[in-house]
């Protein structure tokens, strides 16, 4: 950037100068706008937490009110994808609303993590962010190199935002790790460029791959997305080692990215068609065309000569400017606002579209022409990147606001805010690309971060100076971005005309903890030096061991035996095991939920176990509330009543009655002096006539990292450990195991609700109406208490109607007598236990009657001699 596109002001002028001092800055009141009143303006809200977005968040406001809607749903999209995966990893977010088996620990995927990372940095407090980022390299089962990503880019973007020298070069060696595994696996040296295949770029149909044998995973090609992240990566590394003081490192990571920067100019870059293109690693060949090596899309094969194939990754190296600004490649950009090339009334569309192989379809993964949010991000942030460094080119700053409002209105579905994977670029409808449960609020672009560093014009820095470069629109009358958190400090940016909208300064105003730090008539790029000086942003994090953080202990998703949460009824299709997944939502559809529908109960008692004693301080039960939907049984309840157990009795700790804080789609918190606990219930009083409902569960406290997790009680009789050793006892048997499970996971100790990973045994396609789980012990044993963990995915494999316990009596099964059941009925998603007078066998089976066509399974049995 150079430097005379500054206004250089200093701070110590400004304030001399006065343009008006301090204002009162509170949780509830931004810098200018009243963040109440900016949440409750808008209809459209499923997780109505206040308080979390007051704590969390930066306002904004424009008038434009469909940009603004925007810009609040996002925040709310991010809420339903943060994952509390567990007290050891904290937060990660997911891509897909559900956990598909292709995501990694805790339903996280790489592919969109860049885009997570640069919106989650933008949260005032910065754990979420960093927490996430050290996700990717410390937490066993995540999957940093399944998919292209820029995560040390990632890293120092936040760390420009909040800085933190201590934490960030912690991670450097895990980031050169994950860069020189990238080498192995895919740099070229005689190429001098990393290759990528269209897959694993996120794009799975492209007009490369379909030009092969494989269309879904073919054409492994030079890709200038793939080959720009890997030149930030290398730019981050060297930065950050820099940091360290560790020469050698920035001058090699320094050295690699001049390289393949010289390379993707050089080797990636069409003259002839002014765009940056994939370039093909191997020869290849469909339907008698061929493809050469070495050659970029369609120099050969089938459409060779065409003056087409550019598609939105031309334009990923301007979103980490890392081209040459005196090449002429801004050229590129001539074609995004073309009608004819990408420009569209819900694009732009990932393919010209005059490309020869421009295709829409009505289902997953075709990026030959649909509208993808995660193109349009990067599209929009290359964009903004070149009008604040050249504002003279083929693309303007209407252009930029047009585009982005285009953006903006893409996240409708009848009328109301939402986002799936992609959609017709054209109509703007999701059609075969919203799947249930699975594609709704889709987690996989940034939208917010776009409104920050672009339109209001925020653009992060490693120094203490404040660089302002708005892209706002000069007719607008007034707008205001307000209580960003970045250096440490509380920063606004407002335009206001005539100054009667927040009763400040005409025009241009930035405020830097409530001090006015600069003004302008017009909206022009301003460098305010010494305007926030950094200091260390890492708040409640450790940098050892000794150091507390809070932690939520109520969350299982590792398939450990505590903590263990029962409930005194579970609807069939609400099941308790939702409650402490680390998620939440409000929604009716897709659920993510525990209810009591259907229960004969007067009160409902939740019960955790957390198998040892936690020093808590709150228990947060995020209450559901379905009263705006026709039918729907679901209230908030009239009280709840935290008891602990103490001395093997029960003992009220809060009790909380008040209609005001009991009010659904946001959380009630129960507060109360750090008190030990290792085991505590929830006692729910319905309305009458109406069942209750909590999408999670958490129990907070501070706690040294790492957590121990408490071991399970001893005496479980079906256990073994080495399952899948056909010579070891116990062993698992059964009438009919799917080919997608194993029997064995029966009884391996670990227990997971959740569909993936997958750790269970179902009876998934057998013709029979019921199907038997069995126990071989190998000797005689005593026992008199069955505790099944009932798997339940809502689909092919529900809870069973009933079962009924047996044992092998001679050569025969007889049905155990006594049996007390709890719950009565099956409950799919939770524990369910057996409890019967003891009885002498060397072999059980549990019969399953299955639910209609649905058939039965098991993530774990146990087996007790004891009666608790």
């Amino acid at each position: 950037m150079q430097l005379q596109m500054f206004c250089r002001l200093v701070l110590l002028v400004l304030v001399t100068v006065d343009f008006t001092a301090t204002v009162s800055v509170s949780e509830a009141h931004g810098q200018v706008l009243n963040k109440r009143e900016q949440l409750e303006a808008q209809s459209f809200w499923d997780n109505r937490d206040w308080q979390w977005y007051e704590e969390h968040i930066p306002f904004f406001e424009c008038p434009d009110s469909e940009l603004t809607t925007t810009w609040y749903y996002r925040w709310e999209l991010l809420t339903k994808h943060l994952t509390y995966g567990s007290p050891n990893s904290g937060y990660s977010f997911t891509e897909f609303i559900d956990r598909p088996f292709w995501s990694g620990a805790y339903g996280a995927i790489s592919c969109p993590a860049g885009h997570q990372l640069y919106e989650s940095r933008w949260l005032r407090k910065p754990r979420i962010a960093n927490d996430y980022l050290r996700y990717w390299f410390r937490t066993p089962g995540a999957q940093p190199r399944n998919y292209s990503t820029w995560l040390a880019d990632s890293a120092w973007a936040i760390h420009q935002v909040h800085p933190d020298e201590r934490r960030i070069i912690d991670l450097l060696p895990d980031l050169i790790r994950n860069y020189e595994s990238w080498e192995e696996r895919h740099f070229v040296p005689d190429v001098g460029l990393f290759w990528q295949t269209g897959h694993d770029d996120g794009m799975e149909f492209n007009i490369n791959s379909r030009q092969t044998r494989d269309i879904l995973r073919g054409a492994p090609s030079f890709r200038p997305s793939f080959n720009a992240y890997m030149w930030a990566d290398a730019v981050a590394i060297a930065e950050i080692a820099e940091l360290a003081g560790n020469n050698d490192v920035a001058v090699r990571s320094r050295s690699k990215a001049a390289k393949l920067k010289e390379n993707v100019q050089q080797k990636l870059w069409d003259p002839k068609r002014e765009f940056f293109f994939p370039m093909f690693r191997d020869n290849e060949e469909r339907d008698g065309h061929r493809v050469q090596a070495g050659t970029l899309t369609y120099q050969t094969g089938q459409f060779a000569g065409s003056p087409y194939g550019r598609e939105l990754i031309g334009f990923v190296p301007w979103q980490f400017q890392m081209l040459d600004t005196n090449r002429g490649f801004e050229s590129a950009w001539k074609t995004l606002m073309d009608k004819d090339a990408f420009f569209a009334n819900f694009g732009p569309s990932t393919v010209e579209r005059r490309d020869p192989m421009f295709q829409l379809q009505t289902w997953c993964c075709w990026w030959s022409g649909q509208s993808w949010p995660y193109a349009t991000t990067q599209t929009l942030k290359g964009m903004a990147h070149l009008l604040q460094t050249q504002p003279e080119g083929p693309v303007s700053r209407a252009d930029y606001i047009r585009l982005l409002t285009i953006y903006s209105n893409t996240h409708r579905m009848n009328g109301k805010p939402f986002l799936a994977e992609a959609c017709h670029p054209d109509t703007g409808s999701f059609e075969g690309h919203n799947g249930y449960n699975h594609s709704e609020h889709y987690f996989h672009s940034g939208f917010n971060d776009l409104i920050i560093t672009g339109l209001a014009g925020l653009r992060p820095r490693d120094d203490d100076s404040l660089e302002i470069t708005p892209l706002a629109p000069p007719e607008w009358d007034w707008w205001a971005l307000d209580d960003v958190a970045y250096h440490g400090h509380r920063v606004t940016i407002l335009w206001d005309r005539d100054g009667s909208r927040y009763q400040r300064a005409k025009g241009l105003s930035v405020l830097v903890d409530g001090v006015q730090v600069y003004q302008s008539d017009s909206q022009v790029a301003a460098l305010i030096e010494n305007a926030v000086k950094r200091g260390n942003t890492s708040g409640e994090l450790p940098k050892n061991g000794s150091e507390l953080v809070p932690t939520n202990f109520v969350v299982n998703n590792d398939g450990h035996y505590f903590p263990r949460i029962t409930a005194s009824w579970s609807s069939v299709s609400a099941p308790a095991a939702k409650m402490y997944d680390g998620n939440y939502w409000y929604h009716q559809h897709p659920p993510n939920r525990w209810t009591s529908e259907g229960s004969p109960n007067s009160e409902e008692v939740i019960a955790v176990d957390l198998g040892t004693e936690r020093l808590l301080t709150s228990v947060v039960a995020m209450l559901l509330d379905d009263v705006n939907i026709p039918g729907a049984k679901v209230r908030a309840p009239e009280s709840i009543r935290l008891d602990i157990l103490e001395s093997g009795e029960w003992k009220s700790l809060v009790t909380e009655s008040s209609p005001e804080r009991l009010e659904g789609h946001r959380p009630v918190r129960l507060n109360f002096p750090p008190t030990a606990i290792s085991r505590f219930r929830l006692i729910l009083q319905p309305k009458p006539g109406f069942a209750v409902g909590l999408t999670e569960i958490e129990a907070w406290g501070d706690a040294a990292l790492p957590v121990e997790i408490p071991p399970p009680p001893s005496g479980n009789l079906a256990l073994n450990l080495k399952s899948t050793d056909p010579r070891s006892f116990p062993k698992a048997s059964a009438s009919h195991t799917s080919r997608f499970d194993k029997v064995e996971s029966a009884n391996d100790g670990i227990t997971i609700f959740q569909p993936n990973p997958n750790n269970r045994w179902t009876s998934y396609e057998s013709k029979s109406e019921s199907d038997w789980l069995q126990i071989d012990f190998g000797r005689e044993t005593e026992f008199r208490r069955v505790e099944l963990a009932i798997f339940d995915d809502r689909g092919g494999v529900q809870s069973p109607e009933s079962y009924e316990i047996q044992y092998q009596q001679s050569n025969s099964w007889v049905p155990v007598p006594n049996v007390v059941l709890t719950p009565s009925l099956p409950a799919g998603g939770q524990w369910n236990r057996a409890t019967f007078p003891p009885i002498k066998s060397s072999r059980l089976r549990i019969v399953f009657r299955h639910r209609g066509e649905a058939r039965t399974g098991i993530s774990e049995i146990l087996v007790w001699n004891t009666e608790e």
